[in-house]
Parts: C-alpha cells; structure tokens; sequence
C-alpha cells in the first residue's frame, strides 16, 4: 500500500510537512528500487543509491501539477514567458541574494544535456575538460562521449589545479558546486580564485548547481553568477531539491548574449526541443514561488538524518571522525581507516546485509575507499542503512 505525505498545519508554527511516512515506490518503474539488480546484480535489495529522495515533492509543487493535468490538453507549450523566468529571477533574489538577468535563462531537459551543449560550443575533440575528484560519475562519461579528455584534479590541490587550467588546450572547467560526492560548498574566496585562474588561462566555466538548494546552514550556496567573467554558464535545476527529475527539465544561466543565442540555436534548430516538458515548467514556477517552507522543512529533516548518521557512526568507528557533508543528502564515508576493501564489503553489504550503497568507486579512483550513502529517505531507512553498513564493517573487521 502506498502511503501519502501530507501537509499537516499548526496554527503557532506555520505549515508542517511529513517526511516520516514512508511511500512504496515498488512498481513505479523506478530506478533506485525496481532497477537495483541492474548495478549491483541482486533484486530486492534496500536501496541508497541514485541521488533522488523517496519523499512526494511539495504538496504545492503537486497541486500544481493535478491543476494544469486538469485542464486536459497536452499540447505544445513554451518556456520562454514571464511565468517561468520571473520565478527564476524570485529564487534567485529570496534565496541567494542574486540578480539574475531573465533574457540570460535558458531552458534544457536535463542539466547533462546542458552541459554536453556547453562543451560543443566551447570546447573542440581533443581539448581538456577540468573536474575536480573525486567527480560526479556523469561527468567523465560525458567529457569522453564527446571525445574531450577528462583532467581530474584532486579537490582542494590547488597547485594541481592551476597546473591543469593552463595547458593550452585545457577550454572548460566543469564546476560541481556544490560538489558531489563530496559534498563541500564553495567558500566566496574559493569561488574567487577559480575565476581568477580560468580568466588568466582562457578557460570557461560550467558550473552544475542542482544541489544549491541543500546546502547546509553554515554553509551558504553562492552562484558562479556572481563570479563569472568571459565564457560561464550556470547549469540547474529544481529537480534534485524538490525531487522532480522524472519531469525532466532543468535550466541555465547564460554569462553572455552571444552565448545564449547560440545554445538557443542548438536548443530548438538542431535538436527540435524548442517546446518543453510543461509539467516541468508548472513544477518549478510553483516551486520557485510557493515551495519554500517545503524546502526548509526538508532541509532540517535531513539534517536530522545525517545527524543520525554521524553519532551511530561515531559510536562504532570514532577513528572514522566523520562529519555531515556542507550540502545534500549523500553522506560521502571515508572507510579508509578500517582498511576493509571495498569488493569484500561491497560482498557483505548486497549478499548477508541486503543493501545497496554506492561504492566510492563509482566516481573515479579518488573515491575508493568511500562508499555514498544516500539518506534522503524516512527515518527509518536511514537508520537501517547506516545500521547494515556498521554491522557489515564490523563483521569484515571481525574476521581479519
């Protein structure tokens, strides 16, 4: 039986969201729960992997959606009106104290898309891509799809990174920001730095921001829009925070008109997509404009959640030190104090703990040793998974 979060509503505090009841997503063709044994070669295991969340969005963002089903017609939609960049532009404003141009957005299905675009229109075959690592497993997949060479450089070896940024054929630094899998949010004299050197060696900037919405308190998002010069594109999306990317649609932030044009001439000329998801586009303006409080109220309960994760972490393995991310819901576990290899726990999780966790190896060799645990789920899931990752570690230490 499927059960369905609602908004309960208390007259002192203001709206109230449920995140504790659990949905069945058994049967949803869904790529987390109904597609596990596809990666990690077993059914029915409990999952904490693709980077979703097994929470309803907002009840606003849904009643959104039923209103415009409601009206019936499905036809052939645009993007490009008043509707959809004003509550872009509000986002921006309200949440991160930025003025962003509504001529400079652009819409794209996916943020990959967006950034596959980029990298065609500012890069050639051949040409270095920089990415900080470990790197979102998307990236390297899409930097050698499209014949670019994929320089990673190690997250935080600034030396490393000026190296790499000044090679004559490095074009674009793909920003993750905030960083997944790791989770850090750039600091204002971080960002600074970076577009000082990409400025000094020619190179643009695309920066993926889809997880700016989780960033923790303490640990405030800043937008490349404000740090941008030259060649930038900021790349987004509502999706990961309000979990919406089965709508499939995201948006970006050209830096130039020049820029802009020719996206939007790749966008509806060569690829035909000049008419959007129009669920997508009613998912983010009701977001963007209503979403709000949702948002804060999940961004507390998964603060509870790695909260959880960190003292039953703590409890078993204080050698671990570990700490919850700045941003996100993907606690990012470096194991390698334990010394426990990553196949043989890989083993012990799928074969006696029945779970899935994403090795650290899925995103470049820079993350073995990790595992990313996704816990932006109820409660109780999250306490079983970092629970089944404890007794699975103890058990493998147990028998050294």
């Amino acid at each position: 039986m499927t059960h369905r979060h609602h908004q309960r509503t208390d007259a002192d505090t203001g709206p109230a969201y449920d995140f504790d009841t659990p949905v069945d997503r058994h049967g949803t063709w869904c790529t987390q729960w109904d597609y596990v044994e596809d990666r990690f070669g077993a059914p029915d295991l409990l999952p904490f992997t693709i980077s979703d969340m097994d929470f309803e969005t907002a009840p606003e963002v849904l009643d959104a959606l039923r209103g415009r089903l409601a009206h019936g017609v499905l036809g052939y939609s645009r993007w490009r009106h008043a509707d959809f960049l004003s509550a872009v532009r509000h986002w921006y404003a309200t949440r991160y104290a930025t003025d962003i141009a509504e001529d400079r957005i652009v819409y794209g299905p996916s943020v990959i898309y967006q950034v596959s675009q980029l990298l065609r229109m500012w890069s050639r075959p051949g040409d270095g891509i920089v990415v900080h690592t470990p790197a979102y497993d998307a990236f390297p997949k899409t930097v050698a799809a499209h014949g670019r060479e994929l320089r990673g450089c190690p997250l935080g070896d600034d030396a490393e990174l000026e190296r790499l940024l000044a090679l004559p054929d490095s074009s674009v630094l793909l920003l993750c920001s905030p960083h997944n899998p790791t989770g850090h949010v750039w600091t204002a004299g971080e960002l600074t730095r970076l577009a000082e050197l990409c400025a000094r060696h020619g190179v643009a900037v695309i920066s993926d921001e889809i997880h700016a919405d989780l960033a923790r308190d303490g640990h405030p998002h800043l937008p490349w829009a404000r740090f941008g010069s030259g060649r930038w594109a900021v790349v987004t999306s509502a999706s990961k925070s309000f979990n919406i990317p089965a709508l499939t649609g995201s948006y970006g932030i050209l830096g130039s008109d020049a820029d802009r044009d020719a996206y939007l001439h790749r966008l509806k000329d060569a690829d035909g997509l000049s008419s959007p998801a129009v669920l997508s586009v009613v998912g983010h303006i009701a977001a963007y404009r209503h979403g709000a409080p949702w948002l804060d109220a999940l961004r507390t309960y998964l603060d509870g959640n790695l909260r959880l994760v960190a003292e039953r972490l703590g409890a078993a393995f204080p050698e671990l030190a570990w700490q919850p991310p700045q941003a996100g819901y993907l606690a990012w576990i470096d194991l390698r104090p334990l010394g426990v290899p990553e196949a043989a726990l890989q083993r012990e999780l799928i074969d006696r703990q029945r779970v899935a966790i994403m090795p650290g190896s899925t995103y470049g060799p820079a993350g073995a040793g990790f595992v990313r645990l996704n816990v932006g789920c109820p409660r109780t899931k999250a306490a079983a998974g970092v629970d089944a990752l404890v007794r699975a570690l103890t058990a493998l230490r147990t028998e050294r």
